[in-house]
C-alpha cells in the first residue's frame, strides 16, 4: 500500500505540471488579451483611450514578456501559494474568490449529501424490487430527472418559491445579509434559500446516480456467491448488505474523483439563472474577459482536486472491493 501511494504521489507531480501547462496555453490561445478586451469596451463606450497608460497597465501585469516567462512566473507563484492578480476585479485571487468559495461549498456539499441521501435508497428499493410498482415508479423519476433541464427546473422553483412558500430565491441570503458578518440569524438565511439550488443541481446527479446503483446491484444479486451465502442459512438482507451492496457502491465511491472539483466549481448556468454568488459565474466572467490568472489558476485549483479525488477514490475502492488490487496484476 504505501509503495502504491509513493508511486501515486510521483505520478501526480508531473500530471499537475503538465496539467498548469495546458491550462496556460489554452487561456492564451484567444486572440489579444485582457488589455484589448478592456480597450475594446471603453471605445464601445465613447471613452478616450490613453496609450501612455495602457502600456504603463501591459508592464504592471507583465503582458508585454513572454510566453515562457509569464508561464514560469504565474507556476511558481502557484508553488508558493500565490494564485496571481486578477486584472478586472484589481484585487489577488484569494481575495476575488473570498465568501464565494465558501457558499459554492456549501451549496455544492449540500446537493452531495441530498444527492446520496435520495439516490441511495431509491436504488436498492428499485433492485430488490424489480418490476414492482415501485420500480416503475422509481425509473419514471429517474427518467424526468435525467430528462428536465436544470435551468427549467430552476425557473419553476424559482416561481413555486415565492409564490407558495413566501422565499425571494435571488441568490443565497436576503440583502440585509449581503455584506454581514456571519451570524445564526444569516446562516439560517443562507439554509431558507438553500434548498432551491440543492434540489435544482441535485435533481439529474440524483437520478443518474439511482439508475446506476440499481443496474449494478441487479447484476451482483444474479451471480452464484449470494444464492451460495443463501443456502448456507444467511438472511437476505443480511447477505444484501455484506456482499452485493458493498460493490454496488462503487459509483458512489468513483464520484469521489469528480465531486471535489464540483464543491468548488459549482453548476455555473444554475448559478447564472438563480443569481448565486458562487464561483462558477465569476469562471465564465474571467474567460469572457481573459483575466488569465483568475481564470488559470482557478482551473488549475479545480484540476488538482480532480488528481486528488481520484487518488482518493482509488483508494477506497481497493479497500471497498475485493476485486480490485492496487498492483493491477493476478495473484496465483
Amino acid at each position: 500500500m504505501l509503495i502504491y501511494i509513493a508511486r501515486r504521489i510521483m505520478i501526480m507531480v508531473p500530471t499537475l505540471a503538465v496539467i498548469s501547462f495546458i491550462i496556460f496555453v489554452i487561456i492564451q490561445l484567444p486572440p489579444g488579451d485582457y488589455l484589448e478586451t478592456y480597450i475594446a469596451e471603453l471605445q464601445a463606450q465613447g471613452e478616450a483611450i490613453d496609450p501612455q497608460k495602457i502600456e504603463f497597465l501591459r508592464q504592471q501585469y507583465g503582458l508585454d514578456r513572454p510566453f515562457m516567462e509569464q508561464y514560469v512566473v504565474w507556476a511558481a507563484g502557484l508553488l508558493q501559494g500565490d494564485y496571481g492578480y486578477s486584472f478586472e476585479y484589481q484585487l489577488p485571487v484569494r481575495d476575488v474568490v473570498g465568501d464565494r468559495l465558501y457558499l459554492t461549498m456549501l451549496v455544492s456539499f449540500s446537493t452531495i449529501i441530498f444527492t446520496w441521501i435520495v439516490s441511495f435508497p431509491i436504488g436498492v428499493y428499485s433492485a430488490v424490487r424489480q418490476y414492482s410498482a415501485g420500480d416503475y415508479i422509481a425509473s419514471f423519476i429517474g427518467f424526468l430527472g435525467l430528462a428536465t433541464p436544470n435551468f427549467l427546473l430552476a425557473l419553476i422553483l424559482l416561481y413555486l418559491a415565492n409564490n407558495y412558500f413566501g422565499t425571494q430565491i435571488g441568490g443565497l441570503m436576503d440583502d440585509d445579509y449581503i455584506d454581514a458578518p456571519w451570524t445564526l440569524g444569516k446562516f439560517v438565511n443562507v439554509l431558507e434559500h438553500l434548498w432551491v439550488p440543492v434540489v435544482v443541481i441535485g435533481t439529474s446527479g440524483t437520478a443518474g446516480m439511482i439508475r446506476r446503483l440499481r443496474a449494478n446491484l441487479l447484476d451482483e444479486l444474479q451471480k452464484q456467491y449470494l444464492v451460495t451465502a443463501r443456502a448456507k442459512g444467511l438472511s437476505s438482507g443480511r447477505a444484501l448488505v455484506k456482499y452485493p451492496l458493498r460493490i454496488a457502491l462503487n459509483p458512489f465511491i468513483a464520484d469521489i474523483g469528480s465531486t471535489l472539483p464540483q464543491i468548488v466549481s459549482g453548476a455555473a448556468i444554475v448559478s447564472i439563472v438563480l443569481g448565486l454568488p458562487t464561483t462558477g459565474p465569476m469562471l465564465i466572467r474571467a474567460l469572457q474577459a481573459q483575466d488569465m490568472y483568475l481564470a488559470g489558476s482557478f482551473l488549475m485549483f479545480l484540476s488538482m482536486l480532480t488528481v486528488v479525488g481520484m487518488f482518493l477514490s482509488d483508494l477506497a475502492l481497493a479497500a471497498l472491493d475485493p476485486r480490485i488490487r492496487l498492483g493491477g496484476g493476478v495473484t496465483k
